[in-house]
């Protein structure tokens, strides 16, 4: 089973490096340092990607960091499922479930995913954090994710670990926002002034209270009530 996924890469991996020129990737890097890659850039902010450059100078430019030539087959393989839309409320329906399993306010968890990826479900940052909710490999291993880049898995373990936090800092919001930024052992009774740490609870907290008063309809259909008070 392994051998025959072992050539189905290498397949991948030929189409997209001996393909036509139309099957082009353009990639930006935002101020996070998050990579998002498309086949169709519909953003001025998209570069063509250079990939026939090595892994450590990919680095040095703020791409993904990749070990060898078969994650760099991986990551192109995730991107040719970036076919169907990725609007906002194309993921309603997961953070419905996670926020009932885990008793979350489902717009706060929207609007954890918009600070993160902006709704990118193959979104990866320059520190390795992966997908919707940018979840740190080991932390997707302990919350029992399988493949970070799957919407479901990440949005119920971002979920789940959001929560953990809520239930640690007696359901103090931004302390635990704090947490999952950068770690809950960098945080103790008040944000810590890590002026990235600072920005993000800022932006979340912003963008839940816009997203309660529905201002932002277009990418907010989730009808379901509240499901935990936070401070």
């Amino acid at each position: 089973m392994r051998f025959r996924l072992y050539i189905w890469v290498v397949v991948l991996c030929a189409v997209f490096f001996a393909g036509p020129a139309g099957a082009a990737i353009y990639k930006y890097v935002d101020a996070r340092g998050v990579c998002h890659y498309t086949n169709v850039p519909g953003d001025k902010r998209y570069k063509l990607a250079d990939l026939n450059s090595s892994p450590r100078a990919s680095a040095r430019q703020g791409s993904v960091r990749l070990s060898s030539t078969a994650k760099s087959c991986r990551t192109l393989h995730l991107m040719t499922r970036r076919n169907a839309s990725t609007a906002p409320y194309d993921f309603d329906h997961h953070i419905r479930r996670a926020a009932r399993a885990h008793r979350v306010d489902p717009l706060l968890i929207k609007a954890i995913i918009k600070t993160e990826s902006n709704f990118d479900p193959l979104a990866v940052s320059s520190q390795g954090a992966q997908g919707l909710m940018q979840l740190m490999p080991g932390t997707a291993r302990d919350l029992h994710v399988r493949d970070p880049f799957d919407a479901g898995q990440n949005i119920f373990g971002g979920t789940r670990y959001i929560r953990q936090l809520l239930n640690s800092y007696n359901g103090n919001l931004r302390l635990s926002l704090a947490a999952y930024n950068c770690g809950p052992g960098r945080v103790k009774h008040s944000v810590p002034r890590i002026p990235e740490t600072v920005a993000y609870v800022s932006k979340v907290m912003r963008l839940y209270r816009k997203y309660r008063r529905g201002s932002g309809s277009a990418g907010t259909r989730i009808k379901v009530g509240h499901l935990v008070t936070v401070n």
